[in-house]
């Protein structure tokens, strides 16, 4: 057999693998030209995004509206001319989330981008998950809040009220002792069962608080899927520069501090200004530093304590509780950790935490 029949069995046998690829994967998956052309995509794709065969050859343009992603033919355009990889969660018009990965395809020997493979993974579960998570997280601080005020100052004050009465003369006052011991064994009773709601509610939940070693990456990641639709809606840049990159900490806990932070940068954001959020992590004197930093509205310099209080709220227009950043500070302090803010008003605020690493 020449070298020149080899070379096209051999083209063949790649094209047939490729085709067996395409035809059995479980990924929709779109391969489009650097001329913007579709030239192949998988069956889930095609049902995904309802296209037929005869799409096959036609410009994107001519099908973008199976799509209805903002920007989508200017992503693809930016990853054939940059040859960089663009990663960017989306909603599909059947409310399913999706991180879309546009990779380029580079011909080595032209050492040019000659098209793109746009793959989506479907992460709708996933965002459920990391949204019920904070909900609870948050529902479990104000579940504690209201114990701590409603019923555990009552008791308290049950509690000296019974020391006092153990001090009053017993004299004439046979069945006191009986009595007593009733409202103190009532007492116990209240504060076992308050004890058991807290712990109960939370142990036997399926997010429990075990440390593990966590890649800050990861983290952003899982905040940024969370916070999707705000990033989409106020079209916030968010950047990271990771140094530090490894942790033993809670995952949920670590990943509440992030997106009360980032959350709050996009609330927060001036009014007419494109929101531009930094995430840098060092390590310094045995702790990992995460610097959070934005071009917000900014904070007055006599609020700086304050904001850190439970249910305080600098200002009215903006949705909220006003129990982020008490959250975000009692897991910091918890943790041995601490928490500064730097900011300016009209320019922007940086949050600086810090949390220990381990000592090697």
């Amino acid at each position: 057999m020449s070298n020149k029949d080899q070379q096209i069995n051999a083209l063949i046998e790649l094209n047939d693998e490729l085709e067996n690829y395409f035809s059995n994967t479980i990924i929709p998956q779109l391969f489009v030209d650097s001329q913007l052309i579709l030239r192949k995509f998988t069956p889930p794709a095609m049902k995904q995004f309802k296209l037929s065969k005869s799409d096959v050859g036609r410009p994107l343009a001519d099908v973008i509206d199976n799509f209805r992603f903002p920007a989508f033919l200017d992503n693809i355009q930016h990853v054939v001319d940059t040859g960089e990889i663009l990663e960017k969660e989306i909603q599909t018009t059947d409310m399913r989330w999706y991180q879309m990965n546009i990779l380029p395809y580079v011909v080595k020997k032209l050492k040019k981008t000659n098209g793109v493979i746009i793959t989506f993974v479907e992460v709708t579960m996933r965002i459920k998950d990391l949204r019920e998570q904070e909900k609870l997280i948050a529902e479990h601080e104000m579940l504690l809040d209201t114990i701590a005020h409603d019923i555990k100052s009552p008791l308290t004050s049950l509690r000296l009220t019974i020391e006092l009465l153990k001090q009053v003369p017993e004299k004439g006052m046979e069945r006191f002792p009986v009595l007593l011991k009733k409202v103190e064994n009532s007492m116990v009773n209240m504060q076992k069962i308050i004890n058991d709601l807290t712990d109960a509610r939370w142990i036997q939940h399926k997010y429990q608080a075990e440390e593990e070693l966590l890649n800050f990456e990861h983290i952003i990641e899982d905040v940024r899927l969370t916070l999707a639709p705000q990033i989409e809606e106020s079209k916030a840049i968010i950047r990271s520069e990771i140094e530090a990159s490894e942790i033993t900490f809670v995952r949920r806990k670590l990943r509440s501090v992030v997106y009360n932070l980032v959350n709050n940068a996009i609330k927060y954001q001036t009014p007419g200004r494109r929101p531009e959020i930094s995430i840098k992590t060092t390590a310094a004197d045995g702790f990992m530093v995460i610097n959070i930093a934005d071009n917000g509205r900014g904070i007055p310099e006599k609020d700086f304590k304050s904001i850190f209080g439970k249910y305080e709220r600098l200002v009215d227009d903006v949705e909220g509780t006003g129990i982020g950043l008490y959250l975000v500070k009692e897991i910091i302090t918890n943790a041995g950790g601490h928490i500064t803010v730097e900011s300016k008003e009209g320019t922007g605020s940086a949050f600086k935490v810090f949390l220990k690493l381990e000592e090697a």
